[in-house]
């Protein structure tokens, strides 16, 4: 089953707070394993083989490496790019394959989510019709948690634990005047609510918001009105969350009410955001009270602050599992956590076929969500609470955020 020959990493879509652990993860590994001869970064994913931009990663220094664990974003830089069906246009398959013999490539680790797990299968199936032995095993990545297959993903919890709380810092602070207010508070998940659930764990200090809509539950504008509005007249505040991704009974994003613009990515997502803004004012109108919208945008996937010790280490585990797998003889699969049985929470590796996960998305589970559709049940806390558990050492220097530098030398 041995097999000698560089390997290459490429991160690929939205960035999190432990995606770099998860590099971490690789290069550690990699680096000492006797079958891999090289480790290559890829600059920007996938586009970085194609242009030829890969990072000898032997050069980089130690210690920058060990502070990739708590580096946000993705340090080699990420990408949005879908590669076409090969037998429609195979000229990017071809020119990956051409940069794989160019550096003897026969190792290949893609860190991703849904459509990053799309472009492995495609490279893998491609990389065997051509009989080209080369072993390809997908990462899991992404805070919207919404991978197939998986018990959770990597970057989940500390997004999670950094909505929890921030929606009990922002409950303290909105309800602080003896003027009432109602706070409007927006949350990432197009179709998938596990991130706007995560905003109920607040509860646990005392300070949950008191509407809660995931996009997995048709949305009504009018009866969300209604809601807010009885609650504001029954407590005097009112703290709602929704997710980006909420939309009516006809399947229209409310983020489409508020704007027009049909901009979507090469994968065809439409740009999300909005939803907050256009409801709160709705809301103003309709109330006359103090609105305020809160949109967490960017910051609940880069808080690195606050990232969860578990998320932090099992980003790392399945990094270096990756790598372990691949060097035993495994290809066109994904690592992926289970959820070991019994009453102390242990994660679990398994693997995954690459063409099951692909374009495949877990949403937040019906049975989670209580009956008036706008709170979140206790068997979600007994799922989050350990995947949210810890905190992670971060590095602080002069009073700010100490970050890995990586030298980023090409490879010749």
């Amino acid at each position: 089953m041995s097999l000698k020959g560089a390997c290459i990493f490429g991160q690929s879509g939205g960035p999190t707070s432990v995606i770099n652990a998860s590099a971490y993860g690789v290069f550690s590994e990699a680096l000492k394993n006797p079958d891999i001869t090289r480790v290559l970064g890829a600059a920007h994913g996938i586009k970085g083989v194609l242009n030829d931009e890969l990072f000898d990663i032997s050069l980089e220094d130690e210690r920058e490496l060990e502070l990739l664990k708590s580096t946000p974003s993705s340090a080699l830089g990420s990408c949005r790019y879908k590669l076409k069906d090969p037998t429609a246009d195979d000229s990017d398959y071809k020119r990956i394959l051409e940069i794989f013999k160019k550096y003897d490539v026969r190792y290949f680790f893609y860190n991703g989510g849904n459509d990053s797990m799309d472009t492995c299968n495609k490279i893998s199936k491609y990389m065997l019709s051509q009989g080209y032995e080369c072993r390809v095993v997908g990462i899991p990545k992404t805070i919207d948690n919404d991978l197939y297959g998986t018990d959770h993903c990597p970057g989940y919890g500390s997004a999670a634990k950094y909505i929890a709380a921030t929606c009990a810092e922002i409950y303290r602070d909105a309800t602080v005047y003896d003027t009432g207010a109602i706070t409007v508070i927006e949350a990432m998940g197009r179709n998938a609510g596990w991130l706007t659930a995560a905003s109920a764990l607040a509860e646990l200090s005392g300070c949950g918001p008191d509407l809660i809509y995931l996009p997995e539950l048709p949305f009504d504008v009018d009866a969300f009105m209604a809601q807010v509005s009885a609650c504001y007249k029954e407590k005097g505040n009112c703290v709602a969350v929704i997710s980006e991704g909420i939309k009516d009974k006809e399947g229209v994003f409310i983020a489409e009410y508020a704007s027009k613009d049909g901009a979507a990515d090469a994968f065809g997502h439409k740009q999300m955001g909005g939803s907050a803004a256009y409801l709160a004012q709705r809301v103003k109108d309709e109330t006359g009270a103090k609105v305020r919208a809160i949109e967490f945008s960017l910051m609940q996937r880069c808080a690195a602050h606050v990232a969860s010790k578990t998320d932090v280490d099992e980003a790392v585990l399945m990094g270096a599992e990756a790598v372990r797998a691949a060097t035993s003889g495994v290809t066109d699969k994904m690592v992926a956590i289970k959820r070991a049985s019994g009453e102390e929470y242990k994660a679990e590796v398994e693997l995954l076929d690459l063409s099951v996960v692909a374009n495949t998305e877990k949403k937040f589970p019906l049975e989670w969500i209580d009956e008036k559709g706008t709170g979140i049940k206790k068997a979600f806390f007994d799922y989050a609470l350990p995947l949210i558990a810890g905190e992670n050492p971060y590095c602080w220097e002069n009073g700010v955020p100490r970050f890995a530098a990586l030298k980023k030398i090409k490879a010749r």
